[in-house]
């Protein structure tokens, strides 16, 4: 099943549906502190409310006036409308003066494969050291091969002479976890979780066929909550800022 949060909360706030609550950080912390089946019973708490006013939204947008008994106006997200634009009677495709995007070769590639010259192609005598008299050029546009790369942040630890006390140093701020996804690839489980609808299972077989790593769907599912916390704290900032003025 696919937890659009995001899209739930916006979808919650025009239909007039009580805002659903997240596990805040102290409850997550509070659960970690008490062990794995604490946690594990949070994940499936906060899962199953999710679940459930999905299925509601879902129920709520499924009826319109041909199911329901409602007038069509009552008809909301799944309103059919009419377009206003009128036919340009012009044919379909590019128009005369369009700029195409033509795929052109570059002055200057990424890198150089040279294919040399053994022998003659007809009378098979050796050209080794032949004079090259040219070259032939043909240029292939695609994409390089990526994998995830870890990067180890290293804390130094040393001792005061002074006072016989270590210090550690500081790990960037993002930095919190032993083990943890960066931002980069978080945003894409997102991207493809949330705003292109990619099930669960298939952005974990995504990231896999891109980059030669397996995350769980725990974890999207982990990166869509946070993201859609930020949304709504970038959110309430703007409402604030809005009322002040």
């Amino acid at each position: 099943m696919i937890f659009n949060i995001v899209k739930i909360a916006k979808a919650e706030h025009n239909i007039g549906m009580e805002p659903i609550r997240l596990p805040s950080d102290e409850e997550i912390s509070a659960a970690y502190d008490q062990g794995k089946e604490a946690v594990i019973k949070l994940f499936h708490q906060t899962l199953g409310n999710l679940a459930a006013r999905l299925q509601k939204l879902e129920d709520q947008i499924a009826k319109n006036n041909s199911n329901s008994g409602k007038p069509p106006s009552s008809d909301g997200l799944k309103k059919k409308t009419q377009s206003l634009r009128k036919p340009s009677g012009k044919k379909r495709g590019g128009q005369p003066g369009h700029k195409g995007h033509t795929l052109k070769a570059v002055a200057k590639p990424d890198r150089v494969e040279l294919h040399r010259v053994k022998e003659c192609k007809h009378y098979h005598a050796s050209l080794e050291e032949a004079t090259v008299q040219g070259h032939e050029k043909r240029q292939v546009f695609e994409v390089p091969s990526v994998r995830i790369q870890v990067t180890e942040h290293q804390a130094e630890i040393k001792g005061c002479p002074s006072c016989h006390q270590k210090t550690i140093g500081e790990f960037p701020e993002a930095v919190t976890q032993p083990v943890q996804y960066g931002s980069g690839l978080k945003a894409q489980l997102v991207y493809f979780n949330q705003y292109q609808f990619v099930p669960l299972e298939r952005t974990v077989e995504i990231i896999e066929a891109l980059y030669g790593h397996t995350v769980s769907e725990a974890a999207i599912v982990e990166a869509c909550a946070q993201t859609a916390k930020q949304v709504r704290a970038n959110q309430s900032g703007r409402q604030r800022r809005t009322k002040g003025h």
